[in-house]
């Protein structure tokens, strides 16, 4: 699931034969306007070149769709959000077969599509059958009066629309009935002037971008979680000191018990209290929970995806080192999740690390991706955005491939636990 700089990219291994059954298909969190994932959109990615270079739209759309609904599962890709996918004419007017989905599937129609006769009966037909249509990087003539009457999204491309376009084409399209999602939205400030508008959906890389904001300090609460996170990375922290850690917030306390006692323990014994819990889990394990927990609570008002992002990249760094015994996987751990902290407090990365006693090493790879932990780091980035061009030599795409569904799959069964 993951996530932040660009495209996420999933790939699927079958044991039959790893080429041949080695998908590709990237997905993009589409949020309302209090933040929340209201849909992704789903997008081609070629099996060969691992590009999104489409020659064949049919065969890419139709990809997308085996990949999404029969190979991979929706359910593993979207949950129950809507999945948005772009349609070439020859779905959209029934030359070829739509899934039956359609209570989770919208319809994009791509910008260079005419809007004659035959492409707007074939949506009609298909918004009386119960599929949602959205019209992609929309530029208004009147010529698409009638398509405004059958959609129910309509997608803007506000970084190619000056601001006076945008409002001329806000004003234009409120007297139509449908919801305006803006898309490659890629700073606050756009976000901002968008939601302003009266945009109901956006689409672009904005949530993950830091706002600069000088002289900005952190809140009393906050400062109190960093230094809680702080205190976990003490290498020599015990038992007792993370008790006592744990013992000053009561809703640790609490949910310490809960995470004890959910699917991923089942315990058939009662918790008889904190000591019990922590000796239990260990103290690896504590100091993974109580980061997790902590950086949840830094959270609370930013995109769900962005913790989920940092998570996969905790548990991908920590699987990438398993099995190397000078690495301590701990640290890996913290650095991929930390990687996300100058996003959950809107500071720059280096006020967020002096507010962290961290290692040289850990500091390094967070802020320059030196040394070995920072390579993987890097490595993790450019392995979310799909960037084959710059991983080509530098990691094995097997083991990566691996990493990174068994973290996406525990990020995703630990954010419902916790």
């Amino acid at each position: 699931m993951p996530f932040i700089d660009g495209y996420i990219q999933l790939n699927y291994e079958s044991d039959v034969n790893e080429y041949m059954a080695t998908i590709f298909l990237a997905r993009q969190p589409i949020y309302n306007r209090k933040l929340s994932v209201f849909a992704y959109e789903l997008l081609y990615r070629d099996k060969v070149s691992d590009q999104a270079d489409v020659i064949d739209g049919n065969r890419a759309t139709s990809d997308v769709i085996i990949s999404a609904l029969m190979d991979i599962g929706l359910e593993n890709i979207v949950g129950e959000k809507l999945a948005f996918i772009n349609m070439t004419r020859s779905f959209l007017v029934g030359e070829l077969p739509l899934p039956l989905m359609k209570e989770q599937i919208v319809l994009e129609v791509l910008e260079n599509e005419v809007p004659d006769e035959q492409l707007t009966s074939g949506l009609e037909s298909l918004v009386e059958a119960g599929y949602p249509v959205a019209l992609n990087d929309f530029i208004y003539t009147p010529k698409f009066d009638r398509l405004l009457e059958i959609a129910k999204f309509v997608k803007l491309d506000v970084s190619v629309l000056s601001d006076q376009d945008l409002e001329t084409h806000v004003e234009l399209l409120s007297k139509h009935n449908v919801k305006l999602l803006a898309e490659r939205v890629e700073s606050q400030e756009k976000f901002e002037h968008c939601k302003n508008l009266g945009f109901d959906y956006f689409q672009g890389f904005f949530f993950c971008r830091p706002q600069v904001v000088i002289g900005k300090r952190v809140e009393g609460n906050r400062m109190i979680v960093l230094k809680l996170i702080a205190e976990l990375q003490n290498p020599s922290v015990t038992m007792d000191d993370l008790e006592d850690l744990i013992g000053r917030d009561a809703t640790l306390a609490y949910h310490l018990l809960r995470y004890m006692n959910s699917a991923f323990y089942a315990l058939r014994i009662k918790i008889e209290s904190i000591q019990h819990a922590l000796t239990l889990l260990g103290t690896e394990e504590v100091r993974k929970w109580a980061s997790l927990m902590l950086m949840l609570r830094l959270s609370d008002d930013k995109p769900k995806e962005l913790m989920l992002t940092g998570m996969m990249r905790a548990k991908m760094a920590e699987l990438l080192v398993a099995s190397d015994q000078d690495a301590k996987a701990e640290q890996y751990f913290a650095v991929g999740l930390f990687s996300v902290l100058d996003a959950l407090l809107d500071m720059s990365l280096q006020e967020v690390l002096d507010t962290l006693p961290l290692t040289e090493e850990m500091s390094s790879a967070l802020s320059t991706h030196s040394g070995k932990m920072g390579q993987i780091l890097q490595n993790i980035k450019l392995y979310e955005q799909g960037n084959w061009d710059e991983l080509m030599n530098l990691i094995d795409h097997s083991a990566y491939q691996k990493a990174y569904l068994q973290s996406i799959k525990w990020a995703s069964e630990m954010g419902s636990n916790i």
